[in-house]
């Protein structure tokens, strides 16, 4: 399955719609632009393999450069749009990206781009130019298509970012099916008629909304793209479009069930099959709230940007198993010890997942040895345990990850700033419960002299880390101290921290 089928059967078939403006585009023009921009890039240099990226706010055009980069073999590296420009640098330069794709919206962005990495040939997509050129080549099929992939980026244990090189294709029909439509069709239940009609609320740059809109797109369905989540806004596109999928983070499920009762109830959401939701694992409470609100509707699954494995559990088994993130349908899961014995059913340990192909992260080979069990299997970092019917349920994230929103935020980099601060002695970065976002990002900071301890010191550390961090690593709460939590062999016990604003959260929740 893949969309020049559905090209040739089904042209005038909406494949991708802008929910703000209505703006269509059919799998047709799709095709035929995809082929075009596929001529443009191999003019430009790009051959199987070249890395390309992708600098870009959400919009139908998004969809349209990943679908012609994955007929000629290329590497997207989709880039988050919420980086700073020596953030944004340092991706492209690590990734070794022979050009950038961008807009004219980030074009402040890609000025300071030219000055810090002008070996990279930066293109504004909105250029009359670039459109011309693009228009100007042929729609027909390339002669030699190969399949493209996508490489993400993660942060490590350092902060610096992480590129997940991904496994080999299986084949190089780029018309063969991959993993994730089996389980779009076999585990979720999407269908394969072209009838599905998919609402994208999140950035195009994540793995989940880039994974499951190429998906649709495999399938024949239409993708609805918002480029801004609003709570009533996706409401009213449900309704609209007669949206039948989704996919949702829990932050989009506690937004939605903040509005009025009358805004809510004021929207027909009868032509909705299938909501999925992952990025963290949802509050019970929310979860609960949503399935009365909407009906059995919503899957939840557990996955990572290197799609090692996935579980999924439907709201039936969710409200028998309240908590859990379901049973798996990619890969097998191994729940290990400290010293890599496999543990029973029932006990906690590192999640580690078994499956045929692996990834690697791109120039560290330390951290991918570092995430490997001796037996072959790959982890997340998670901790949790798996009952007896095979259930999995989390009890820790990632070592010191923090998830906001949705986002992945590594505190490694935001402390390494703050400690270079002349008046910062230490920093520790963790991440506080937070009703709206999950978490929110918390910097306790030992100031050299506690006496400057207050309001004008966060404001001058605020100034001093805005160059460097996006608005989404910013800390929330600054919380000043004349000592951190440290192990005699200097190692920070960031649990004791955390565990205090876990209680400081549940006793306002109980006061509340």
């Amino acid at each position: 399955m893949h969309p020049i089928n559905h090209a040739a059967t089904r042209p005038d078939h909406a494949a991708i719609i802008d929910a703000a403006s209505g703006k269509t585009v059919t799998f047709g023009e799709m095709d035929a632009f995809a082929n075009r921009m596929a001529r443009w890039l191999r003019a430009h240099g790009v051959e199987h393999g070249t890395r390309v990226g992708l600098l870009l706010e959400n919009r139908p055009l998004y969809l349209q450069l990943l679908w012609a980069t994955q007929r000629i073999g290329a590497m997207l590296v989709p880039i988050s749009t919420r980086l700073t420009a020596p953030e944004i640098a340092y991706i492209l330069e690590d990734a070794e990206c022979a050009l950038l794709l961008t807009s004219a919206k980030f074009s402040d962005t890609a000025q300071v781009l030219g000055q810090t990495a002008p070996d990279i040939d930066i293109i504004d997509v909105d250029s009359a130019a670039f459109a011309d050129d693009v228009a100007s080549r042929s729609a027909d099929m390339i002669e030699d298509p190969s399949p493209g992939q996508y490489m993400l980026y993660s942060s490590g244990t350092t902060g610096r970012p992480k590129g997940i090189v991904p496994p080999p294709p299986p084949s190089d029909d780029i018309t063969a099916p991959n993993p994730l439509v089996g389980l779009a069709t076999m585990g979720v239940g999407m269908p394969t008629d072209g009838s599905m009609i998919y609402l994208s609320p999140a950035p195009l740059y994540h793995a989940a909304p880039l994974g499951w809109c190429s998906t649709v797109h495999r399938l024949g369905g239409t993708v609805v793209i918002m480029d801004k989540f609003t709570p009533e806004g996706a409401l009213a596109a449900i309704e609209k479009y007669r949206v039948t999928d989704s996919q949702w983070v829990p932050t989009h499920f506690v937004r939605m069930l903040k509005l009025p009762e009358e805004e809510r109830s004021r929207y027909d959401l009868s032509s909705h099959r299938r909501a999925i939701h992952a990025a963290a694992p949802c509050p019970v409470p929310i979860k609960q709230a949503m399935i009365e609100w909407w009906g059995p509707i919503i899957q939840e699954y557990y996955s990572g940007s290197e799609m090692i494995g996935m579980s999924l559990v439907k709201s039936e088994d969710w409200l028998a198993k309240p908590g859990t993130v379901g049973r798996m349908v990619h890969g097998k899961v191994h729940v290990c010890a400290p010293d890599g014995t496999e543990l029973p059913a029932g006990e906690t340990g590192l999640l580690f997942f078994e499956n045929e192909t692996l990834p690697s992260y791109h120039k560290d080979p330390e951290k991918t040895a570092e995430v490997m069990h001796e037996r072959g299997w790959m982890t997340l970092g998670d901790i949790g345990h798996v009952d007896e019917d095979g259930f999995i349920f989390l009890t820790d994230r990632k070592s010191h990850m923090i998830i906001s929103g949705g986002v992945n935020i590594y505190p490694q980099e935001i402390e390494n700033l703050l400690v270079t601060h002349d008046k910062v002695m230490d920093a520790a970065v963790i991440g506080a419960p937070c009703p709206d976002f999950g978490e929110k990002v918390v910097a306790v900071v030992q100031p050299i002299d506690m006496a400057e301890a207050g309001d004008a010191l966060e404001a001058e550390l605020r100034d001093f880390l805005a160059p460097s961090l996006s608005k989404i690593k910013m800390p929330k709460l600054f919380d000043f101290r004349a000592q951190l939590p440290r192990e005699a062999n200097g190692k920070l016990y960031k649990r004791e921290l955390r565990d205090e604003y876990q209680k400081q959260a549940e006793q306002q929740t109980e006061q509340a």
